[in-house]
């Protein structure tokens, strides 16, 4: 297990200063194994495991573990760790076994990925996290129900990773922080713009992430393909969508495709600093930030992702937020718009909710070419049709 330091010639400085991936080499790995075989062990969940994973390798740097109680109640209440750095989701294990040692093995399947050194063992306040992290306490709100699954006990302390989770897709795109800066060395890209999506990207997207990239030389496009909620696109419908649509409209040379592994937590604001964070890590100096980033349901305002970014010095963030209103194609302009570029009426816009376009893929209609790229439609609806296929 390394700290590695990065310089910012070619991407953002890591947060915190350095990279603090937690996962060993295969060699101390395996002197640890009967270590881990005999201490008392805790089977993780899904979204446990996607914690494990970015905490191993770098991308929540610079967390060491899960948090302890002054961490997290500082996270919780001020959007920060207890020594100041901004932090704006709380990343905590819930105990579920009965301990009383000071190291636990974190299973999955039974066999250990990784070993807590336990450092606190506290009470979360669950429906003041809820209404502080996610602003309500509505368990019809996804993250607030998997908040109150976990339960109240927590358990906290540095984490010693002995092996990635097993089941782990998309290999080639499952890129670590330092890997990414690799990649941007090679490239010569110092100013990387990141691109956080649980959706596939139409046209909206893609004029955003094209105009970014007029003032950038890279883009990081970074699909979440962690947990998400059972009506989202899953994940390897998506990354095929996303193959296709790079192959044929975007500069070879200025887009890298890899993938984030966190679980989505559909807490709007505070979710958008979180990714911002995280692509800083992976580094990114621009972080894309549109219309209701990261929400779900009516419980967000449109734009409440972006005002966020105000409560936070420039300095104290160390990523540059891209703010974009809502794009649509404009019949009279001809072209991809937002409200600051187009002066015509709302009939010129071809805008479509997410409800209209599943309908329409769900009946294997292609929605507009306006709206989405046909190739990337047509991916969708052959997707959704083995889909119901295997589940019919």
């Amino acid at each position: 297990m390394t700290t590695l330091q990065t310089s910012a010639r070619h991407g953002a400085i890591p947060h915190g200063g350095q990279l603090t991936p937690c996962l060993l080499d295969a060699a101390s790995a395996d002197r640890l194994r009967q270590t881990a075989a005999d201490l008392p062990q805790q089977e993780l969940t899904e979204r446990e495991l996607s914690d494990i994973e970015m905490l191993g390798i770098g991308a929540y740097s610079p967390l060491r573990g899960f948090m302890t109680a002054a961490d997290y109640r500082s996270v919780v209440d001020d959007m920060r760790l207890a020594d100041g750095t901004v932090w704006s989701i709380p990343i905590t294990l819930s105990l579920r076994v009965e301990t009383h040692t000071d190291r636990i093995a974190l299973t999955q399947n039974g066999e250990p990925l990784a070993i807590l050194d336990v450092e606190d063992v506290f009470d979360r306040n669950l429906p003041e996290e809820a209404l502080k992290v996610y602003r309500t306490d509505e368990q019809a709100h996804p993250g607030v129900a998997a908040l109150f699954n976990e339960g109240p006990r927590a358990i906290g302390g540095r984490l010693t990773v002995l092996t990635l989770p097993e089941g782990r897709d998309f290999l080639e795109y499952r890129l670590t922080p330092a890997e990414t800066r690799e990649r941007f060395a090679s490239k010569g890209w110092r100013r990387v713009v990141g691109f956080q999506t649980r959706n596939p990207v139409h046209r909206a997207h893609e004029y955003l992430q094209k105009t970014a990239l007029e003032i950038v030389d890279g883009l990081l496009l970074h699909p979440l393909v962690g947990a998400t909620k059972s009506d989202d696109v899953p994940a390897d419908i998506r990354m095929h969508s996303y193959e296709a649509l790079l192959a044929d409209y975007y500069p070879r040379d200025r887009v890298l495709l890899a993938v984030n592994p966190a679980a989505m937590r559909y807490a709007g604001p505070r979710e958008a600093i979180f990714h911002a964070l995280i692509r800083k890590n992976y580094g990114c100096t621009h972080f894309i930030v549109g219309r209701d980033h990261a929400g779900v349901g009516s419980y967000y305002g449109t734009y409440d992702a972006q005002h966020i970014f105000e409560e936070f010095p420039s300095e104290d963030l160390g990523i540059t937020p891209l703010f974009f209103e809502h794009s649509f194609y404009c019949l009279t302009c001809e072209g991809m718009a937002t409200t600051k570029t187009c002066p015509h009426a709302h009939e010129s816009h071809v805008v479509l909710s997410g409800t209209q376009v599943r309908e329409m893929l769900s009946r294997g209609e292609l929605p507009p070419p306006e709206f989405s790229r046909p190739e990337v439609a047509k991916i969708l609806i052959e997707g959704m049709r083995q889909r119901a296929g295997a589940s019919a």
